[in-house]
This record gives structure tokens, C-alpha cells and sequence, in this order.
């Protein structure tokens, strides 16, 4: 059952890693499939293989490797010794495959991209949850994500002890500053904006400045300010001038070094594009054990 391989709560739809999955396999075995493996291993040959963490780092994109050899053969067993957003250590198995090597050796590339993927965003999103957690601050993520694999890259976003911010530009209004320019400033924005949205849509402005920020708070009708590229002093004073009227979040200029500074001034949420569009993959192989 894929909902034994994902982390506790965080949902993953079958249909988006089962669609995610035949896209890539279509990708690889393109018109001919595997001839590498048709050419040298017979048919009905056997293997069992393991996956295993090369380095430290925290699990994501199980289900989608799993997915990947049941997609070739239904039959091929996958054993998960763990489960998402798990910690592992170098040399810890993280599943072991078993079934017929064709199958395992055509789906091993597609397997190890997703996990390997999807294991490095949540190994950097819980870096980041780390240089926070004495404060209140939760890091969040961005639509800064590969075309595709939105689904799956807040996922692992999950995985790592990260939130997701919005999914796609129809869940949630967020006003930034070119929404600001062409309608006409802060006020004509988001009056327009609160008119627009249903009782359940949130609505978060971006402000560069306090002067913006004291424009929000004066006409009212914002849920969340977002921060961009402000100071450390600049965001202490947005946080106590905002202080129980809405939420606010930090964005630009975040990485490793400067979060927690970031998080002590008392903002609600840091949002980090890299989670997602910089992550380095995490060294995960599959071991042929014959």
C-alpha cells in the first residue's frame, strides 16, 4: 500500500505519482523500451536489490519508486524498511526489490530520479525547519518548482518538516508588486482583491517598504504581508507594527546562514524558493544483489 511509504500526514494522490511515474518511464524506454536489458538478460531472470542512503539525509519519493517497477511488473516485490521523512544514516536500506531483473534494471534510473530528487528537497527543507525551531517562525515553500512536479516537490517539502504555501495561482490572491504597479497602487490592489474573493480564499500582499505595510494595515482586508527583501531591523518593526492584525511572512534573500535571524525577529512564515529549485539530490544507489 503506498499510504504505508509516505510520511504521517502528508497526502500524496495515488493518481498524481501513478501520472508522474508514467511520464517518466514513457521518457526512458521511449519507442523500443530497454534493449540494453532485453539483449543481455534473459527473460525470466530473477534479482533482488537494495536501496540504500550513500549519504545522511531524510527520505521522500518512496511511493514513486515503488510505483516505478510495479509499472513494468505488478509482480516485483518492494519491501520498504522505511517510510517518508524518515532520517537516514549512510548505509541504511531504505527498501529492498525483488522480482524479475528486467523489470528492476528498466525501472532502476526512474526510481532513484524520483527518490533521489525528492529525498534532497526534504533533506534541505528540514536543514532550514533546524535553524528555526526555537522560534515560531515555519518554513514554507514556493511555486519555484520543476514544471510538472509541483505535487510531488511540496510533498517532499512535507517530508522534511516544511509547510506548503500555495499550490497554483487559483487557491490562493497574492498581490505582488507588479499586481501593484499595473492596478494602480497598494489601496486600488487590494480593495479589489478582498471584492473579488470568496469567504474562504485568502488574499497576502507583498510590501518592499513599512510605509506599504501601514497602507495594508489602514485599509484593511489582508490576510497575511509578505516581507520582500527587508532587513533584520526593518522586519522588528513590521512585526510590531503588525502585531495580532494579520500574519507575516519573510521572502528574498534567505538561505542556511541568515533563516534563524530571520525567524527571531517574529515573523510567522519564511518562504524559500530553494527548497525546491535548489536542492541538491541526495546520494541514494540500488545494489544488484544477486
Amino acid at each position: 500500500m503506498q499510504d504505508d511509504l509516505l510520511a504521517p500526514g502528508a497526502f500524496l494522490s495515488p493518481l498524481v505519482i501513478a501520472d508522474a511515474v508514467r511520464r517518466a518511464l514513457d521518457e526512458d524506454l521511449g519507442r523500443a523500451g530497454d534493449i540494453t536489458s532485453a539483449a543481455t538478460i534473459s527473460e525470466g531472470k530473477k534479482a533482488r536489490a537494495k536501496l540504500a542512503a550513500r549519504k545522511p539525509g531524510v527520505l521522500a519519493g518512496l511511493a514513486c519508486a515503488q510505483e516505478a517497477f510495479h509499472a513494468l511488473d505488478p509482480a516485483v516485490e518492494f519491501r520498504a524498511n522505511k517510510r517518508d521523512g524518515a532520517a537516514l544514516k549512510a548505509g541504511d536500506v531504505a527498501a529492498e526489490i525483488s522480482g524479475n531483473a528486467r523489470a528492476i534494471l528498466s525501472a532502476e534510473r526512474t526510481a532513484l530520479n524520483f527518490a533521489t530528487h525528492l529525498s534532497g528537497i526534504a533533506t534541505l527543507t528540514a536543514a532550514f525547519v533546524a535553524r528555526v525551531k526555537h522560534t515560531k517562525a515555519r518554513i514554507v515553500c514556493t511555486r519555484k518548482t520543476i514544471p510538472g512536479l509541483r505535487a510531488l516537490e511540496k510533498y517532499a517539502v512535507r517530508c522534511g518538516g516544511g509547510m506548503n504555501h500555495r499550490f497554483g495561482l487559483d487557491d490562493a490572491i497574492l498581490i505582488k508588486d507588479n499586481h501593484i504597479a499595473v492596478s494602480g497602487g497598494v489601496t486600488a490592489a487590494l480593495k479589489a482583491a478582498r471584492a473579488s474573493a470568496g469567504h474562504l480564499v485568502k488574499v497576502e500582499i507583498e510590501v518592499d517598504s513599512l510605509a506599504q505595510l501601514e497602507e495594508v494595515l489602514k485599509i484593511g482586508g489582508a490576510d497575511v504581508a509578505l516581507l520582500d527583501n527587508m532587513d533584520i531591523a526593518t522586519m522588528k518593526r513590521a512585526v510590531e507594527m503588525a502585531r495580532g492584525k494579520l500574519a507575516l511572512e519573510a521572502s528574498g534573500g534567505v538561505n542556511l546562514d541568515t533563516a534563524a535571524a530571520i525567524a527571531e525577529t517574529g515573523v510567522d512564515m519564511i518562504s524559500v524558493g530553494a527548497l525546491t529549485h535548489s536542492a541538491p539530490a541526495l546520494d541514494l544507489g540500488l545494489d544488484i544483489e544477486m
